[in-house]
């Protein structure tokens, strides 16, 4: 664990040193902020003292960004000649690819913790569902860390950072509209299963303030398989060049 903190911290320094980090915080909170305070369906227009119109807007805005701040991970290390040289220490793909990931998840932690001034600032307007408020944040994070696992793997495919970004969100796109698409056309088992497979319903089930230990699996089970296919890939490359 300690091999993969030292590669995520890594990571981060790198994101701050070339303004990545804050070009994503800055963005971020400025479409999130406008669109949860002045335009649309905000707050005021709601009438209510809740955050639904922030988890909306971040729910598509993270999809763009993060196949953007994953894209690099994996890909411009193998187009430098880095990765080989990391892989020649003491260092595990997996511990490679997780502290990439934790990085990544990280760094939207940081951009999700930003908003909480919107939280009290609304929770100070009137009474509020804090308890929803707090799921609604989970789910954001959850989802997140599987399009962030999604990006690595996606990284791992290729040295070229815009193929990396343009692979990441065709993937995604499956997952963040296709399946939930695909559902209404079909009824019975079929429908079900493509409407599980779509994040929309897991993300509104947990935004509602629900807990449910699907939602959990359907999570974390998207993060084990995609962060295991980008370490398969890493070791695909090393029998290559054995």
């Amino acid at each position: 664990m300690r091999t993969t903190w030292l590669i995520a911290r890594k990571e981060l320094a790198a994101f701050f040193d070339s303004l990545i980090a804050y070009i994503l915080l800055t963005v971020f909170l400025g479409l999130s902020g406008f669109f949860t305070w002045w335009y649309g369906d905000d707050v005021f227009l709601r009438g209510q003292a809740d955050l639904t119109a922030f988890f909306n807007i971040a729910y598509w805005t993270l999809f763009f960004f993060i196949p953007a701040l994953t894209m690099r991970t994996l890909a411009e290390e193998r187009k430098s000649g880095t990765l080989d040289l990391l892989l020649t220490k003491a260092v595990t793909d997996w511990q490679v690819v997780s502290g990439k990931f934790l990085a990544c998840l990280t760094l939207i932690a940081v951009a999700l913790a930003c908003s909480l001034p919107w939280y009290a600032s609304v929770a100070w307007l009137g009474e509020m569902d804090h308890g929803a408020v707090w799921c609604g944040y989970l789910a954001l994070l959850l989802m997140s860390g599987a399009y962030v696992a999604i990006g690595v793997y996606a990284s791992s495919l290729t040295n070229n950072q815009i193929v990396a970004f343009l692979t990441a969100l065709v993937i995604g796109l499956f997952f963040h509209l296709l399946f939930q698409t695909a559902a209404g056309t079909f009824t019975g088992v079929v429908g079900t299963v493509l409407e599980q497979l779509g994040m929309g319903v897991h993300f509104d089930s947990m935004s509602r303030g629900v807990v449910d230990s699907r939602d959990l699996l359907y999570f974390f089970s998207l993060m084990v398989l995609a962060l295991t296919l980008a370490e398969m890939n890493l070791s695909k490359r090393l029998v290559r060049n054995a």
